[in-house]
């Protein structure tokens, strides 16, 4: 198993793999030997990746943004020569209440951001990837792509389009040799789920000690996710130990059951 999960050398992009989620996958594939280079929109957050990992090949791209992931993807084939495997991590949270009080600007800028820069990216990458004898195409969706979840809809219909997303494409590039997978995290620690359990206490007027204790005990380990677990589920999808492992939902959430 360990020899099958040797990653040297495989050229990998990761979406806003400057912070959170997207910099411990990062930090892990780095560290597996594989040639990685990210995009973000934060350019401070590029620099400090840069200097933490000094091998990193960064770009400022909005990949919501069709001719910027054109350029993106340009930049990749001529730095890396390539393309191995794809990691459509970028997301946001989106709005917080209940639907009659969301604006359409706010729904249009969450599923662009979380389901339309994913078809973008993976349109641009395919070529590549039918290039590679490990193409690999692994998709950030969370467990609100397969729970319900209430205050939150325009993020938990991103997500679900993501997994519907992953497979229908899996089906469509197994033939090619290409696997395509969908990692599902729960509340992951971190600044991103700290806002929103902060935005839903004061929409909620609860304390936002008591809100946070709930999200922990939504999981059934009772607590919330460390990203470098939904990075190391990242590295074993990517790798020849899942070589048989497509069109699935890789759920890391401590087994929850509903969302609050």
């Amino acid at each position: 198993m360990f020899a099958d999960m040797s990653m040297k050398d495989r050229r990998v992009l990761i979406t806003a793999g400057a912070s959170g989620i997207g910099l411990e996958i990062t930090r892990v594939f780095s560290s597996a030997g594989c040639r990685v280079m990210i995009c973000d929109i934060d350019e401070a957050a590029l620099a400090t990746a840069k200097r933490e990992l000094p091998g990193l090949v960064t770009l400022k791209a909005n990949v919501a943004d069709e001719a910027s992931v054109k350029n993106l993807f340009a930049q990749a084939k001529e730095t890396l020569g390539g393309l191995d495997v794809l990691i459509n991590n970028a997301g946001i949270a989106g709005p917080t209440g209940p639907v009659e009080s969301l604006s359409k600007t706010d729904w249009d800028q969450t599923l662009a951001v979380n389901i339309t820069s994913q078809f973008l990216c993976a349109r641009e990458a395919v070529p590549l990837l039918k290039s590679s004898v490990h193409g690999v195409i692994l998709n950030l969706s969370s467990a609100a792509g397969h729970l319900g979840f209430a205050g939150r809809t325009p993020y938990s219909a991103s997500k679900w389009a993501v997994v519907g997303f992953t497979k229908s494409l899996a089906i469509e590039l197994g033939p090619f040799g290409i696997r395509v997978n969908a990692i599902l995290p729960g509340a992951v620690d971190g600044p991103r789920i700290r806002a929103v359990i902060a935005a839903k206490a004061k929409n909620l007027n609860v304390p936002e000690d008591a809100l946070t204790k709930r999200h922990e005990e939504q999981a059934v380990l009772g607590r919330l996710i460390p990203a470098r677990d939904v990075a190391n589920m990242a590295l074993f999808a990517a790798s020849d130990a899942a070589r048989n492992v497509t069109g699935q939902e890789l759920v890391v959430d401590g087994h929850t059951q509903a969302l609050i």
